[in-house]
């Protein structure tokens, strides 16, 4: 088995765990340390990994401010629970960078948001349009 654990760096450990937790309709848990926690699913598998800016010797986290957060990165989850995410996007009042469409690519619903650190975040729909 192989598992990969994508790792973000951000300036509020807690802010963004609880974001990310809200958006995506996951029990509110604390995270495990003020410098780095898990955005687990409900099965326990990581989904993404917070890594406070700066912190341990990991050089692409250790500049926080010097680069450009998000840059040449996509964040693209895919959801069973589609309709309810976004839902839970437009409750929480996020600007979205791309409205609800269809990708054409997958055949699939899709929307774009930003996270709180600026990281640009796709929801897709797992089934079919």
């Amino acid at each position: 088995m192989r598992r990969m654990w994508t790792t973000i760096a951000v300036r509020d450990v807690t802010s963004s765990l609880r974001w990310y937790q809200a958006l995506l309709g996951l029990a509110s848990k604390p995270p495990s340390h003020d410098y780095y926690s898990q955005v687990l699913d409900t099965d326990g598998s990581v989904l993404l990994c917070l890594h406070r800016w700066g912190d341990h010797d990991h050089p692409s986290l250790a500049r926080p401010g010097k680069e450009q957060p998000g840059n040449g990165v996509l964040l693209f989850l895919r959801v069973d629970d589609f309709d309810e995410t976004l839902s839970r996007a437009r409750e929480l009042e996020l600007q979205f960078e791309e409205e609800p469409h269809i990708n054409l690519a997958p055949g699939a619903w899709e929307f774009t948001v930003r996270d709180p650190d600026g990281y640009y975040l796709s929801i897709s729909a797992t089934a079919a349009a």
